[in-house]
């Protein structure tokens, strides 16, 4: 199933960290604290355990929404590249 991860990390190396796991599960970012990508079961679990490691003391906001097919499908985007 396909999944957003957002996140609010204060910390500079800790948000770094994060985003490098996210990518290292095959998570595409979507937007700079966004990523969305297919994830198993126990991909969730230990993609989740490893931000928890990684975050160590720092605070954070770490949440992971499923997305089926009909949300997907009924998503609204909109990119403008900046003008001028």
């Amino acid at each position: 199933m396909r999944y957003l991860l957002i996140y609010d990390i204060t910390h500079d190396g800790a948000r770094t960290k994060v985003a490098d796991v996210c990518l290292d599960y095959g998570l595409e970012r979507v937007q700079y604290s966004a990523f969305i990508g297919e994830l198993s079961k126990v991909h969730q679990r230990e993609l989740l355990l490893k931000i928890k490691r990684r975050l160590g003391k720092h605070g954070a906001n770490i949440q992971l929404f499923p997305l089926d097919e009909k949300s997907w499908a009924s998503r609204n985007v909109i990119v403008q590249e900046e003008k001028g």
